[in-house]
């Protein structure tokens, strides 16, 4: 996540928005592309998946950095030929974010001189239309057409994938097109999934904590949330009782501790002062001191 998105979203309590996808998309690669995208899943080779280190990018508009968090060599099922596929997801609107796609395509093409697959998530609260191509043509010559495949998540239809076994599918719930009446519902059904999905707790407690992030309640939602719970059947109330909070609460935390410190890393990597690293990401100052000591 960059320092212009950190300042730009001006919470209390930030979301590390670039380390929760990353983790879920890295955790649950092959779902994801199964579930959003079948023709894409169905041509590769999933036992040569190997992710790559990731890669800085100094922003051509701002001059910021900028991290490609998700790039992952693969094979297609029958050739030899590796290629990548770089999923870029993307948190809040931002200009010309289709030519910055086309910038980071170059830069990784450039780089490891394969075939590369890009892929956007679109995952902020706005529901608009997002270009999924770039071009640069003259009066006189069309020099190209760049493509890239995106989800935009909140047009998505959360009903679609009540009762689904994919993990990807039931986190992003959190992100898709529900309204605000219908937010306790939702949770309900993911709760619902969530119990009935063979998947060891670890795991769980990652797709909780994904959901929880982008799906608050209020109390007087929760409320209401237990009195849907408790009409469910006995058994099943049951087993969403039996779901342990304080694991998820830990968890939670330690996730969100952890995207501190990776963005605290990459503000001192650019020169940002320890004061206002601190202030960005409510670490202590000693915290980001010793985070520094390491680079």
């Amino acid at each position: 996540m960059s320092i212009a998105t950190l300042v730009r979203e001006d919470r209390n309590e930030y979301i590390p928005h670039d380390q929760l996808f990353k983790q879920l998309i890295h955790t649950f690669f092959d779902e994801f592309l199964e579930i959003f995208f079948p023709e894409v899943h169905k041509h590769i080779d999933f036992s040569c998946i190997k992710p790559l280190s990731e890669e800085m990018f100094t922003d051509l508009y701002e001059g910021e950095s900028r991290r490609a968090d998700i790039v992952i060599e693969t094979k297609l099922k029958g050739r030899d030929t590796l290629m990548i596929i770089h999923v870029e997801p993307q948190s809040y609107n931002q200009p010309n974010f289709n030519e910055r796609m086309y910038h980071y395509f170059s830069l990784l093409y450039n780089k490891y001189r394969k075939p590369i697959l890009p892929i956007s998530i679109f995952s902020y609260d706005e529901n608009r239309t997002e270009s999924n191509e770039f071009s640069i043509d003259f009066p006189f010559f069309h020099v190209l057409t760049f493509n890239f495949l995106k989800l935009e998540l909140r047009k998505m239809n959360w009903r679609h994938y009540i009762g689904s076994t994919n993990p990807a599918a039931l986190a992003l719930l959190s992100k898709m097109g529900y309204t605000k009446k219908e937010k306790v519902q939702v949770k309900k059904e993911f709760l619902r999934m969530l119990v009935k999905m063979e998947i060891e707790p670890a795991k769980s407690a990652l797709i909780y904590n994904f959901f929880e992030t982008y799906l608050p309640l209020s109390n007087t939602e929760e409320d209401e949330l237990m009195e849907q719970i408790n009409r469910l059947s006995q058994d099943e109330s049951e087993q969403i009782r039996k779901l342990p909070k304080s694991l998820w609460e830990k968890g939670k935390e330690e996730g969100k501790e952890e995207g501190k410190k990776e963005d605290a890393l990459e503000m001192l990597k650019e020169g940002l002062s320890i004061k206002l690293n601190s202030k960005i990401t409510h670490l202590s100052k000693d915290e980001i001191k010793e985070l520094r000591r390491k680079l």
